[in-house]
Order: C-alpha cells, then structure tokens, then sequence
C-alpha cells in the first residue's frame, strides 16, 4: 500500500484565485480532475471515506483492494443529487433532464415504453387553487405579441374598481397599476389581515389527496360513458387472484407542481388514455373506438367542477375546511392540428418545473425546527411569515391548548397528540408552505422511471470506464462531509465539468448536422 498523500493547500485568507493556482500547478493536477469528474460541476458534493474492492463476479475473488487515504485528497466525491436549481444547478440540470425523458417516453415512447403511445389521445391540464384574498396581479387581456416566452404586451390594470374603496382593515381595495413580469408585489395580498392564510395552507396540504380524488372521478366518469355507449367491460384478475369486471379504458398521468407568486401550488397534468388488454393488464394498448379525446376532456372538466373534500375537523374550525379546484381549469390538447402545444414544448415545460421548489415566492427555505421557527413564523409579518405561521399553528399537537404554534424542543408529536392529528404533517412541510408532495409524480404505466434511467446511466458509465466487465465494485464508505476542500477546487471543477459539457453539446449538433445531410443527399 502506497504512503498516504501529504497535503498542502493555501487557507481561506489566501483567496479562491491562489487557492485554483495552487492546486493547478501541483502534479497531481490531472489525476485530481480525472478523480473528481464524477462530482465536477455540483455545487456540494459528498465525501465519502473507507475501501474500495473489485471483486470476481464468478469466483468472488478480490481484484483490486483500496482505501481512500491513497485517493487525492483522501475522499471519494460523489455529487450531491439535488434536485433544486437554486441549490445545486449541475445536478438539477442532470434530473431536468431525466425528468424530460420521463414526460416525453410517456407521449412518444421509447426506452421500453411502445412507440404506440404516441397515437393515444392526450391533453394538457392546469389545476390551480381557489382564492384566499384578493392579491396583486398581471392579466393580459388580448396578446399581440408573436410568443409568450418574449411576452412584451400591455397589462390591464390590476384591479380596477370604478367605487374604489377600503377593506375593513383600511386597506385600498382596488390596485390600478399595470404590473410587470417582475413586479414584486405580484402574488401579494391587498391586505394581509383578509388573506385566509390558514385555508391557503389547508389547501397546499390536501392539494394531493384532492388530486387523488379528482384522478378517480375521471376515470369514472369515462367507466360510466363506456356503460352508456354500450362498450363491454372487460374480466380482469386482481393481485389476490379474484376475477372482477374492469372498465375497458384507464387514465395515465404524469403531473407537475407548481408553486405560484402567491405560494398556492398548482398542478400541470398530462393525461393519456390508454385502452385494457384483457390477457396482460399491464400492456399499453390504445382505447376502444367508442372513446376519443373529446370525451377525455369533457371527463376532466366534470371532475375538476365538481370534486371537492372536507378536511378532517380541527380545533381552530370544527367542521374542517373545504378543499376544492379554482376556477382557472385549463385543459388543451396535445399535437393537435393548428395547435401550438407538441409533445417537445410540453415534456420541457413540466421538466423546468420539476427543478423548482418555492423559488417562484421570491425566497427558498430549509426544513423549520422548533430551534428555527421563530427567525421564519410571524403572525403579524410579510405573507410568507404568516403562511408558515399558520402551518406551524395549525400542526400543533392537539392535546394542548396554546395560542401559539411553539412547542418545547423535546416534546414529541406522539406523546401529545390524544387522538390522530391529521394535521401534524403542517409542521413537517412548513417550509414548503404546507405542500407535502413531490414536484414530478406519475402513474405506473405512464412512463419509464427515475431508477431506471438512473441505473442505464450507471452501467453506461461502468462499462465505458471499466476494462474488466466481469468484476463488480464494492465499497464500504463512511460520510464525511460536504463540499468542496476550497473555493479554488470547487472553480476548477464546475470549470472543467461546464467543459465537458459544452463539448458533449456540440458533438451532439454534429452528429444530428451529419444526419441531416445524409437524409438530404438521399
């Protein structure tokens, strides 16, 4: 076993430019970048320590024995994986792209999806939620301009009131401004005293299981059209092996979140309609002839108007609070004639999304602690201080009678609690305003899957960099710590990385260049 590295590296009161220069001019320099690709480009990759061992797949023999002391600076990288842009740009640009392939396989197939999809009927739905108050915002009435994206039309007016008067509170009631796209006030309320910020919060939290609920009806009312027009069900056998009558057409969804200026999250959905195949339940197969994509869409509008739930009683509102869909229920086709929604425009649209927390409210938060809530919760503050007020109030454990959301550091929900408290989860996710769920959701035979892409990467990578195919890697590895050793390293790793990145971008352009020009001289 080789002498462990001796180390030298200038110290922070050097500066990032001595500590690059430093590390540059060292001879290891190539080795170290060579080591550290797999993690260059992350924002706080993880170090990892402990063994490595390459072992005979047959015989299970050890190749190769190593410890990361003889590694450059003693430590495996391995990038961090985040999924937020704001935290971690490389990574987040590894999983928007996953998160495109996810959404696109779903509607064109590929990557094992069958390529018949394609010719499913398929529309684009937006679920927003109710409104809480009246808050600052920017309608274009009429567009003239030739794409959204470089919008530069004339605003209406706010809210325009011919009898302006004042809320209760003394607040104006009206807004005659013409907001831009980066107005802060936008998404603010008028006055944060009418704001219900403990519904909105409500909202967030249930914002799923009123989505369940929603997926559910549509299925049924599209079970129930079927009935009407005389389409056979089909036998079908469940998991426990008992033979039931199933309807012959089923929804696929892939569905992202969307936190709005208002911090009230809505949904994107893309929704397929796939037919049942009777000998193989989980095959895509198209939907039977009676069935098309206008009745898809009339299903979706149906359930949107008329789905809703009553939350579970609480202390601060005996009867619960009412769940329910906005009216704003936008519901479009995809790839249709003259239409200007295709499959590429919307699996990008979803896959930006997917990389976004609360970014959009103006401010990122971590997970609140009863340590933290205090430098965040303000009854009295801005509207994103009341609203995780009102989900660390809310969540307080029920078996006690404080006014205030605090509770002692070592106080446990369970112990508290003397019955169920179906809103202890508010506390748990008061950082992302009272919205539990994950970004990016989909149906099982929607698409391919995150592990699979993943796992195709994984192997690509291996045997690309392996010469032995018959060996497997084992590591015993400890965590660490994370981040880079200095700001020097964590510049010439991002540097090199976006290198390797624009080189991989513009051979791809060759290559579909070259493409091109062969499918033309044809």
């Amino acid at each position: 076993m080789s002498t462990p590295l001796t180390l030298y590296r200038p110290g922070v009161a050097s500066g990032r430019d001595a500590q690059a220069l430093h590390r540059a001019a060292t001879p290891e320099f190539s080795g170290w970048l060579e080591h550290t690709a797999s993690a260059g480009g992350c924002s706080r990759p993880i170090r990892l320590s402990g063994t490595i061992a390459a072992v005979e797949r047959d015989t299970g023999r050890v190749l190769i024995d190593q410890h990361t002391d003889e590694l450059p600076d003693r430590a495996l990288y391995k990038a961090c994986g985040n999924r937020r842009q704001s935290q971690c740009p490389d990574c987040a640009w590894v999983y928007q792209g996953d998160a495109y392939q996810v959404v696109r396989c779903g509607l064109t197939g590929g990557k094992g999806v069958p390529a018949s999809v394609g010719r499913h009927p398929v529309v684009f739905a937006t679920f927003t939620a109710p409104s809480f108050g009246a808050v600052h915002h920017r309608h274009v009435p009429r567009h003239t301009c030739a794409t959204r994206q470089r919008c530069d039309c004339r605003p209406a007016p706010c809210r325009a009131r011919s009898a302006a008067g004042t809320c209760q509170h003394g607040q104006p009631a009206a807004c005659f401004a013409r907001h831009d796209t980066d107005d802060p006030r936008l998404g603010q309320p008028l006055c944060l005293d009418c704001y219900d910020h403990g519904h909105q919060a409500v909202w967030n939290y249930f914002s799923g299981e009123l989505w369940r609920r929603t997926k559910q009806a549509i299925e049924r009312h599209l079970a129930a059209l079927c009935r009407r027009r005389g389409i056979p069900f089909l036998q079908g056998v469940t998991d426990s092996g008992k033979v039931r009558r199933v309807p012959p057409v089923r929804v696929s969804h892939g569905k992202v979140a969307e936190m709005q200026c208002r911090a009230a999250v809505h949904f994107h959905v893309l929704l397929r309609l796939d037919g049942v195949a009777p000998d193989d339940p989980d095959a895509l197969v198209p939907p039977p002839a009676g069935i098309a994509a206008d009745d898809l869409e009339e299903a979706v509008r149906v359930a949107a108007s008329r789905i809703t739930l009553t939350t579970p009683a609480h202390p601060d509102r005996p009867q619960g609070w009412l769940v329910a869909w906005g009216e704003q229920v936008d519901v479009r086709r995809i790839n249709s004639a003259g239409g200007e929604l295709t499959d590429g425009k919307v699996a990008a649209y979803l896959a930006k999304y997917a990389t976004k927390a609360t970014e959009s409210t103006g401010r990122s938060f971590t997970r609140l602690t009863p340590a933290t809530i205090d430098d965040y919760a303000d009854p009295e503050g801005d509207h994103l201080a009341r609203l995780i007020d009102a989900c660390w109030h809310l969540g307080r454990p029920t078996g006690t009678d404080t006014t205030s959301g605090a509770a002692a550091a070592g106080d446990g929900q369970g112990s508290l609690d003397t019955k169920p408290n179906f809103y202890a989860g508010l506390r748990r996710w008061a950082h992302m305003l009272g919205f539990g769920g994950h970004f990016l959701t989909k149906a099982r035979r929607y698409s391919v899957t995150f592990g699979l892409l993943r796992g195709t990467r994984a192997t690509y990578r291996r045997t690309d960099d392996d010469d032995t195919t018959d060996a497997i890697t084992v590591g015993t590895l400890t965590y660490i710590g994370s981040g880079w050793l200095t700001e020097g390293d964590a510049l010439l790793a991002n540097t090199a990385a976006r290198q390797r990145r624009e080189s991989r971008r513009v051979g791809r352009e060759e290559l579909a260049h070259e493409a091109w020009l062969l499918e033309a001289a044809a």
